[in-house]
């Protein structure tokens, strides 16, 4: 009777060995996961596993014409062929010059506005309304008129590119000045600080974390303006091989334009822009804590 009980009281409570065994299953495969998810390769890439995977399937399933829609190994031949004949790096140097050009003159110009701005009130009153109508006009609208101006060359994407950046850029200025507590401001002055050491030493790093962000911000909106400017006017560039690619029917080209740009920029943005970003909250964000606790 005892052989025969014990099996017995081992189901009912459910703890026989097959459920030992899959208890043992399941705590490794959770251990593995969050080993996983603690990996900044996996944390990196992993999100585009089941994107590739899908794309996979779906070229692999013929659902649309291959005239229309190419797999993951022919954008990836395609990539060989370019590197190979120089074409991609040289587009690729062609954007990246015209970002680093557009970014240049977008800050030297957004980040004093910005401060003028925020900083006095007959200036704010006088530029605030032009900034948020220009602030609403896209980019691209200015296009037709740059190019009677400018023609096909290098300042036409320039103008485009500055003229997005500047205005988010010069809104997160107006955010940060004004998240700056006015208590720091009045202690400072009260010790003997001058206007040029409270704007230097209380302002400018209170408004760092939004200013940060709208450089994040404005970067990535000038990105998207720059591939819409090759597109039209370019004759070089990631934008101008899409379209050219486009019009010699050559869709894997297009598909790898597009991956191109959505790497660089994903790289960009989590090697330098993030970072960035992350180090000026860590640095300067106790104005926005002590605002809190007060």
């Amino acid at each position: 009777m005892t052989s025969t009980a014990s099996p017995t009281r081992e189901k009912r409570t459910g703890r026989g060995p097959g459920r030992h065994g899959r208890g043992a299953r399941r705590g490794l495969a959770w251990r593995m996961w969050r080993r996983c998810l603690r990996s900044g390769t996996f944390r990196t890439l992993g999100p585009f596993v089941p994107v590739v995977a899908l794309w996979w399937l779906l070229d692999a399933l013929e659902v649309f014409p291959e005239s229309f829609f190419v797999g993951p190994p022919t954008v990836v031949d395609k990539l060989g062929e370019l590197l190979e004949k120089g074409i991609l790096p040289g587009y690729l140097s062609d954007s990246l010059t015209r970002l680093g050009y557009g970014v240049g003159f977008g800050l030297l110009i957004g980040l004093p506005l910005g401060f003028a701005v925020a900083m006095s009130r007959m200036v704010r009153r006088a530029f605030w309304p032009i900034l948020l109508f220009f602030q609403a006009v896209a980019d691209i609208a200015w296009l037709p008129i740059v190019i009677v101006w400018f023609g096909f060359s290098l300042t036409t994407v320039t103008f485009v590119l500055v003229y997005t950046i500047v205005f988010p850029l010069m809104l997160s200025v107006v955010a940060g000045v004004e998240q700056v507590p006015r208590e720091l401001v009045r202690a400072a002055r009260s010790l003997g600080a001058g206007r040029l050491r409270v704007f230097l030493e209380v302002i400018v790093p209170g408004a760092l974390p939004s200013v940060a962000g709208g450089i994040r911000t404005g970067l990535g909106y000038g990105w998207r303006a720059l591939v819409a400017a090759e597109i039209i006017v370019g004759t070089s560039g990631i934008g101008f091989m899409m379209f050219d690619a486009r019009r010699v029917g050559d869709v894997s080209q297009v598909f790898l334009g597009m991956a191109v740009l959505g790497a660089l920029w994903y790289a960009l943005d989590a090697l330098i822009l993030a970072p960035f970003e992350r180090a000026t909250v860590e640095r300067w964000g106790m104005v926005r804590a002590m605002e809190a606790d007060g």
